[in-house]
């Protein structure tokens, strides 16, 4: 029997789509030093709002509530850190659990006690003339939804950002050295504001995406873990665009090992195929572990000076 190898490069991308997107805004927030454990929250509730959104306008406009969702939950994430200055860690599990808690009873309360799913239309598969006449790699990257298009100019764009310009060099030393900040006139704490607003944001458009691009439906809980997985990616990755586009698609890999194993009729109990994008999360943090060094300030409250008030 032959591997579907067009079809698992294809499940390659759409697993890693979602993901992607929060693992980017992470970087982003962790560039800036900032750990945002919310990540979770952000997702299932950007999942939540696209769909509310697709019902009464469509799949786009559900791309853009799922990202103002997000924001919303990167603002209350912000709020507590950069002006009460609690600690990151445990404002950020309260967030992703307020953000659990909160999409599971609106859903509930929409569809009365969780009866019968809500199911909306789907963005279309856009195809790429040419491009995606190339063989084996060809319908894997260019006959796929808007979403996987945005992140296609998205790394880059961020990559480009962080790296060759000015405001790029003042987030990367907020997340250094915020003193440095202080002196060359810039406020680190609206630099770490401006972050969390991106990151939320971005993991929103995750979520979103897992309704209008993929599943048509909401449930509870369907961003499983992959908020979280999402801070580990931007680690594995050495909080850089290109490692962390390496471990999106790492986590895609194991994600599409399901499609393979259908596909090849392996039989693998169900729950070992569901395990493995976690299972192989941790192994590479464990293999790659002291491979990088992470932004010196992260996960540091600034002084009270340096706060939005």
């Amino acid at each position: 029997m032959t591997i579907p190898i067009d079809g698992f490069l294809e499940a390659v991308v759409r697993g890693a789509t979602p993901l992607a997107f929060a693992a980017l805004g992470e970087l982003v927030a962790e560039r800036s030093g900032v750990i945002n454990l919310g990540l979770e929250g952000a997702i299932v509730c950007g999942a939540l709002a696209s769909l509310v959104a697709t019902v009464a306008f469509g799949p786009s406009a559900g791309l853009l509530a799922g990202g103002s969702a997000g924001l919303c939950i990167g603002l209350i994430f912000a709020f507590f850190v950069l002006v009460l200055r609690a600690q990151q860690i445990i404002v950020g599990a309260a967030v992703s659990i307020l953000g659990l808690g909160l999409s599971a009873t609106v859903h509930r309360a929409l569809t009365g006690g969780g009866a019968s799913a809500i199911h909306v239309a789907t963005l279309p598969e856009l195809r790429i003339p040419f491009l995606a006449d190339i063989p084996i790699i060809g319908p894997a990257l260019f006959s796929q939804s808007l979403p996987t298009y945005i992140l296609y100019a998205l790394f880059p764009l961020v990559a480009y950002a962080l790296y060759r310009t000015i405001g790029g060099v003042v987030l990367r030393a907020a997340g250094e050295h915020p003193p440095a900040v202080i002196a060359a006139g810039h406020s680190p704490a609206k630099v770490q504001f401006m972050a969390l607003c991106v990151c939320g944001f971005l993991a929103g458009v995750g979520g979103a995406t897992l309704v209008v691009a993929q599943t048509g439906t909401f449930s509870d809980g369907m961003s499983a873990g992959r908020g979280f997985i999402a801070v580990a990616v931007v680690a594995l990755g050495r909080w850089r665009p290109v490692g962390v586009l390496l471990g999106v698609l790492l986590f895609g890999s194991a994600s599409a090992l399901q499609f393979l194993a259908q596909s090849l009729g392996w039989n693998v109990p169900y729950n070992i195929v569901l395990a493995a994008p976690y299972v192989l999360t941790l192994l590479a943090m464990a293999a790659l572990r002291g491979s990088g060094s992470a932004p010196a300030a992260l996960g540091r409250a600034l002084n009270r000076s340096a706060s939005l008030v």
